[in-house]
């Protein structure tokens, strides 16, 4: 099957999925509900979308499949600035009720977070994939134990407000940032549309992209910051979603093979948006919203995660 027939075929996929969730079941009036569910949808497509394009490109820049900037700990980092905003401000601080400002913060950290972590461990491009997933699950985990230390301080009543923002939900989208959400995302395509091509020359590494023209260290430079923009655009949206990323990339590798970014960028899209919908509707219809969809997407991703590892080394022997 050629690679464009199967992207139809994700596509009426999705399509699918995203008529299913605004039509199934409407209850309360149609004038009602269905609006607020096209938001939803709205929502999901633009953090599917973010994510799958944030970790496809990150992964040209550091050069293996595994990596993602959420297991690399940016998820982690806006955990960390949620709760010092809560523990130091409170749930009735300007950082919080000004939803652009919260917004902006979390950007802001976690961009400079992935600035830090790309010049000390991927600039040299020297470091084999068991170092860096090392180094990226401690600092996860260091700056999981840091926000739960500072959790167990917090006064009760804002830890439950804090709650609400540190797991993904689609629920209680936020209007405004949606739109925020929106124009960060045109702009990171129409970046991201001039340079196509140089993504896939990037892709056969450092030494062969300098010498076919490419300025390797600024596009790496550039590219992280745009990864790191959307992740944070998608997570302060909606919430972390740790494994998401790796999933619908890893997924979209082995469904389209090619080594073109706009086919696996698009393909990775619309697997997102599958799985998001798709997911959602389950939850909502089927699970009766006795669970969440990224604890799901999380278990399946963790499973997944192994698997990828266990693959490598068996490749690697």
């Amino acid at each position: 099957m050629r690679n464009s027939t199967k992207l139809i075929l994700l596509a009426a996929i999705a399509i699918v999925c995203i008529l299913f969730y605004g039509f199934y079941d409407i209850k309360g009036g149609f004038d009602y509900a269905f609006p607020r569910r096209m938001l939803r949808v709205s929502a999901m497509i633009v953090t599917g979308i973010a994510i799958a394009y944030s970790t496809v490109v990150f992964q040209t820049i550091t050069h293996n499949r595994i990596l993602t900037p959420s297991v690399m700990g940016l998820d982690s980092m806006y955990q960390v600035v949620q709760t010092l905003i809560y523990f130091f401000a409170g749930s009735v601080s300007v950082w919080v009720l000004n939803k652009y400002l919260n917004f902006g913060a979390a950007i802001l950290a976690m961009v400079v977070f992935a600035l830090v972590l790309y010049r000390f461990l991927f600039r040299a491009d020297k470091h084999p994939i068991y170092f860096l997933l090392l180094i990226g699950m401690i600092i996860g985990t260091l700056l999981g134990s840091f926000v739960t230390f500072l959790q167990v301080l917090i006064d009760p009543v804002e830890y439950l407000a804090l709650q609400s923002r540190l797991f993904a939900t689609f629920t209680n989208v936020k209007v405004e940032l949606l739109f925020i959400s929106l124009g960060i995302l045109l702009f990171a395509f129409l970046y991201g549309f001039k340079i196509m091509n140089k993504l896939d020359v990037m892709s056969l590494g450092r030494e062969n992209a300098i010498n076919l023209g490419i300025n390797y260290d600024g596009m790496v430079m550039r590219i992280l910051i745009l990864s790191s923009v959307l992740i944070a655009t998608s997570t302060a949206l909606v919430g972390p979603i740790t494994f998401f990323g790796l999933i619908v990339a890893n997924l979209s590798y082995q469904y389209l093979v090619t080594y073109k970014h706009s086919i696996h960028i698009l393909g990775a899209s619309l697997i997102s948006v599958i799985a998001l919908v798709g997911g959602q509707f389950l939850v909502e219809h089927i699970f009766e919203l006795r669970t969440t969809l990224s604890v799901i997407i999380n278990f399946i991703g963790g499973i997944y995660f192994i698997y990828l590892l266990l693959k490598e080394s068996r490749a690697a022997g």
